[in-house]
């Protein structure tokens, strides 16, 4: 049962003098403000400690500490996030938002003119702000908790103009365009700069990133002297709550997106809608992740995408390629509107590698809208790099053909032809997955890596299908790890012509 507020230590403050670093020229230190408490197991998700903010105070700058005491094998020690709200309050919907570290860093700070990444400078505003503790595990003993506030009088700065990277870069025209959707900055809890990821993307051949820091659009007006003529870079957040995350992908400059809800509470809905509004598309991210709270529990029916492929291809990650396969059934026939699949790094550090796994996209031209549109119609594929692509198709025997992300409209009986072309894949091998299952396995491909392989079918004997390229493995009938996958060609006529992404 979760506990209620009346079971938490109530903070308890102690003022002293203490310089934790230089203050803007011109400003001098005032009282700092000790707070403590203890947090019990079965603390709600987020305890809100308020602390007053006077006039004339030119920064606020916090840190913090917490007991981490032994605990059994296989229980969950202490860990506790982190964030600020200002005057205008903690409100679900973020009106008051501040910026939120997690648990990356143990301290921060906040001027009008400047922020530690991850959070918001703006106006000190005289009044009751709050710090958020989010206790994410807590052990059997509970969990003490210190956080230092200090406040430095001085004049405010100027809060700058953000800037933010255009919807466009030079493009190709209709073409297949490389981008990966899930990366994280220094403004949450990943290592490299801005400027550092855009260097990564451009050595992986990418055309296209989504910025995704957790819960918090701090780095939003930190992206555009990284973007270019020959890197889009969109703009986002990954929505971390206590049932999953998701990214929002695309969505105007500036947007934030809440967090702070469970599946129980029936508040998915309106913050899906929020992603939409905004321009993004909504994608649940590692759905099957089996980190504490990384599960996705919020259902499928508000996404638009679902990333299938996170990282280096992993267990859960065939878990998720499963479950998804599976949903395709019920939209081989048109019964309802399919989920594209996507795949991305979901780097934070060296050696997390930006471009494994790539989303490879047919768009109309280098801009955001055009590349939202081909993931959310699922013209696309993912592969582990750049050395990879594929063209697939679906023939029929009148000529009539149809791509990835389309339906090829035959009759049940005729006759067609599943084509694959490859390159840059030595030693893989060719699986074309039905809705009966795999019905074709090929050779490995030569070790140059490239090669042709067709198959011949009917709608009646697969309602869609689909291709993978898995790497060798010497177990037998286990299907080695991947290298790359297609988003499905439906086969036959649909009842209601539907196509594209579910809502």
């Amino acid at each position: 049962m979760r506990a209620g507020p009346s079971r938490l230590a109530a903070p308890t403050r102690e003022r002293r003098i203490s310089i934790l670093s230089r203050a803007p020229a011109g400003a001098y230190r005032g009282p700092v403000t000790t707070l403590r408490g203890t947090l019990p197991p079965g603390s709600p998700d987020y305890v809100y400690v308020p602390f007053e903010v006077p006039p004339g105070t030119a920064e606020l700058r916090v840190s913090y500490t917490y007991d981490k005491p032994p605990v059994p094998p296989g229980t969950p020690g202490n860990a506790l996030d982190i964030g600020l709200f200002d005057t205008r309050g903690t409100d679900l919907g973020g009106r008051g938002f501040r910026g939120w570290s997690g648990g990356a860093r143990g301290e921060f700070f906040v001027r009008a003119d400047a922020a530690t990444p991850g959070y918001l400078p703006g106006p000190l505003t005289p009044g009751t702000w709050s710090l958020v503790l989010g206790p994410y595990t807590v052990a059997p003993q509970g969990l003490s908790y210190e956080v230092t506030v200090t406040l430095t009088e001085g004049a405010a700065g100027k809060t700058p103009e953000p800037v933010y990277p255009p919807d466009r870069a030079r493009g190709r025209g209709r073409d297949w365009y490389r981008g990966d959707c899930h990366l994280h900055s220094w403004h949450s809890d990943g290592r490299r700069t801005p400027a550092e990821i855009a260097d990564l993307a451009r050595a992986a051949g990418l055309d296209f990133l989504n910025s995704s820091d957790h819960n918090t659009h701090a780095s939003h007006a930190h992206w555009a002297d990284a973007a270019g003529d020959d890197l889009l870079v969109l703009l986002g957040e990954e929505v971390t709550t206590r049932n999953g995350h998701v990214l929002a992908l695309g969505t105007e400059p500036g947007t934030f997106v809440d967090w702070r809800y469970r599946a129980r509470d029936g508040r998915w809905a309106h913050f899906a809608r929020e992603i939409r509004r905004a321009g993004g598309l909504v994608v649940p991210a590692h759905p099957h992740a089996d980190c504490v709270g990384c599960g996705w529990k919020f259902g499928f029916a508000r996404a638009d995408v679902v990333e299938v492929w996170n990282g280096p291809w992993t267990p859960d990650d065939e878990l998720a390629l499963a479950a998804w396969d599976a949903g395709l059934v019920a939209s081989a026939r048109g019964e309802r509107a399919w989920l594209p699949a996507m795949g991305n790094s979901d780097a934070h550090r060296a050696p997390d590698v930006v471009g494994l796994p790539q989303t490879v996209v047919l768009a109309d031209g280098l801009t955001r809208e055009a590349i939202q549109e081909g993931l959310r119609a699922g013209r696309s594929y993912v592969a582990e790099s750049r050395q990879v692509s594929l063209a697939f198709s679906v023939t029929a025997e009148d000529g009539e053909r149809a791509g990835i992300g389309e339906r090829l409209a035959a009759r049940h009986d005729t006759p067609v032809t599943v084509r694959l072309e490859v390159s840059g894949a030595p030693r893989c091998s060719v699986r074309f997955v039905t809705d009966q299952g795999v019905l074709y396995t090929g050779e490995p491909l030569p070790v140059s890596g490239t090669g042709t392989v067709e198959w011949r079918t009917t709608p009646d004997r697969a309602a869609y299908v689909r291709a993978e390229l898995r790497h060798e493995t010497a177990l037998g009938p286990v299907p080695g790890a991947m290298a790359a996958f297609t988003n499905p060609v439906f086969l036959g006529h649909a009842e209601d012509g539907a196509s594209g992404a579910a809502r």
